[in-house]
């Protein structure tokens, strides 16, 4: 047996060599000895290829599959003898001070590597590598686990009363108690044990419950098995740098060992994480529309979550919408006692859509002010920095039971006809095209030309200097910079250009103006309600209309910049 071992430690030795992973452990090794600090454990990850190995060698390629705990000793020997050769870490002593993680690329395509929770009796005493597939529903907060720890034997005239003979390291599906705990002796002496705690090392661990991936077949509301089956859920454990790999909702392939965890009188099947790999879906149906879901906007991730009608919402809820898009975070709290803990905790995650919403002026709550600005839309009812946490502010001019003519027009056209191509474009253009479009315009990188960059500059400048109260001072929030510049972007990636021109800086411009003049009244700068989109824009002459109307606000803008500005110089064509 000690034979077949060395041989598999030449193998591991050779299969580093070739695969770039004994390069890759120089480099963790240099990080420890750089440090000149003693550790009770030196962990280090070792990616495999289980096929390449098998290739090397047949019986190292079967310990890895199925005695994966037993083959990371293997590695373990190699690492420390390749340490001890090569000097690189002077403070290591022992070889149990080494702790090897190894995270396998894939598993053989064979139903026996599959895990089946519904196989009994559920084998989770092999402690071999197993794959599923399955949908994060729910997660744990980050916390601490001792990943290793010293012990030292009492008796002082014991050789290991000293040095690092007695080191204990988490192993798959061990609890806590598993590693530390008091009632450990001296295989020497018999004496107890005791830690040496300043080297304990604690590491991060975070519980994640999924659910097999075949639960969304039952979504499809009918079964080709005619047999009855039953999916639960199952816990995982991700560890260290596995921790916060995961999102509620997400499909996973996943490699572990499972084990049961006993807690009292229950026992829970669980599985040590090594890799997850995030599955892309293959999940697009649908009509084609726009779906609204009412659900958490901690779930939402990208998009526009809409929340309805602000004057719906009592005092407490419109605090904490605006401390959420002030911060563009929200806070959970935990209570302790509900789930076993001593303490509360509170856990604090960012939030990944943006808001909309919208005041309905014709709701009788609202009790119309006398003393509006010119242009003021009624916000009596929304505390102002509310309203300056949605960025912008938008003016529908139709009311809520009338539709523009054109609008209606196409609704009517498209239900009496609704294969019918309606215009001429839609025959050259499907909505493919559209999807790839968008997706490529909003990877690309643009910069500001100094023409746009000057003409947002004089703008920013001269409205804080002319919207301003005794009271108050200015009455532009600090982040409008921020949204002009986002704008003028977001106007240059449509035009496919990477460079910000003044025309995209002139719409957002004219965007923010309108914004604040439904917030705070007409200013000097004095635009037409609808600024950018006046006419029905169904023919060329219509564009040219909007060309030359874009013009004039253009030099309406640079007028209002010379003469109310703080000595602002911007470059002026007077062609």
């Amino acid at each position: 047996m000690h034979r077949e071992i060395q041989k598999m430690r030449e193998v591991a030795l050779v299969y580093l060599d070739r695969s770039g992973g004994l390069q890759k452990f120089m480099q963790d090794c240099k990080k420890y000895s750089d440090s000149k600090q003693s550790y009770a454990v030196y962990r280090f990850i070792i990616s495999i290829n289980p096929s390449d190995i098998a290739e090397l060698d047949a019986t190292l390629g079967n310990y890895i599959l199925h005695n994966p705990i037993q083959a990371a000793q293997i590695f373990q020997s190699v690492c420390f003898i390749a340490i001890k050769t090569l000097s690189i870490i002077e403070q290591l002593q022992t070889e149990a001070q080494i702790s090897i993680l190894l995270k396998p690329t894939h598993l053989p395509p064979l139903p026996s590597y599959v895990l089946n929770l519904a196989a009994f009796p559920f084998n989770y005493t092999s402690q071999r590598f197993y794959m599923s597939e399955g949908i994060a529903i729910a997660m744990g907060i980050v916390t601490k686990y001792t990943q290793g720890a010293r012990f030292l034997c009492t008796e002082e005239t014991c050789q290991f009363s000293k040095g690092f003979r007695y080191i204990r390291v988490h192993l798959p599906g061990a609890t806590e108690s598993a590693t530390v705990r008091n009632d450990f002796v001296c295989g020497l002496c018999s004496s107890p044990l005791q830690e040496d705690m300043k080297f304990r090392v604690l590491g991060d661990k975070q519980i994640v419950e999924m659910i097999d991936a075949k639960v969304l077949n039952a979504l499809k509301g009918y079964s080709n098995d005619k047999s009855h089956f039953r999916i639960q859920t199952f816990t995982v454990f991700l560890r260290d740098e596995l921790a916060n790999k995961m999102k509620i909702g997400n499909h996973y392939k996943i490699i572990g060992i499972p084990a049961c965890v006993q807690n009292g009188l229950q026992a829970t099947a669980c599985i040590e994480i090594n890799s997850i790999q995030l599955c892309k879906p293959s999940d697009k149906h649908g009509t084609g529309s726009a779906s609204i879901q009412a659900c958490s906007a901690v779930l939402a991730k990208g998009g526009i979550c809409y929340i309805g009608d602000l004057a719906s919402y009592k005092k407490d809820k419109l605090e904490l919408l605006q401390s959420v898009l002030e911060s563009r975070t929200t806070t959970v709290f935990i209570p302790g006692k509900k789930y076993g803990e001593e303490a509360d905790q509170q856990v604090t995650i960012s939030l990944q859509t943006n808001f909309w919403s919208y005041v309905d002026s014709s709701s009788k709550k609202h009790i119309q002010k006398d003393n509006f600005l010119i242009g003021q839309m009624d916000m009596s009812l929304i505390p102002p920095n509310l309203v300056d946490g949605f960025g912008l502010l938008i003016h529908n001019e139709f009311p809520s039971c009338q539709q523009s003519s054109p609008l209606v027009h196409h609704t009517l056209k498209k239900a009496i006809h609704p294969e019918a191509m309606l215009y001429k474009v839609s025959q050259q253009f499907r909505m493919q095209d559209y999807e790839e479009f968008i997706l490529f315009a909003k990877n690309l990188h643009v910069e500001l030309s100094p023409e746009a960059e000057s003409l947002i500059q004089g703008y920013y400048l001269t409205s804080r200097r002319v919207r301003r109260d005794s009271t108050h001072g200015s009455t532009l929030s600090a982040s409008a910079l921020k949204i002009l510049i986002s704008l003028s972007k977001a106007h240059a990636k449509l035009s496919l250009r990477k460079k910000v021109l003044e025309e995209d800086a002139l719409i957002a411009i004219l965007f923010l103006e309108s914004s604040l003049t439904l917030k705070h009244g007409k200013s000097a700068l004095c635009i037409a309600p609808n600024p950018l989109f006046p006419f029905d824009l169904n023919d060329e002459n219509s564009l040219q209309q909007r060309d030359s109307h874009l013009i004039q606000c253009h030099h309406q803008l640079l007028k209002f910049i010379g003469a109310y500005g703080p000595g602002i110089h911007v470059n002026t064509n007077e062609e």
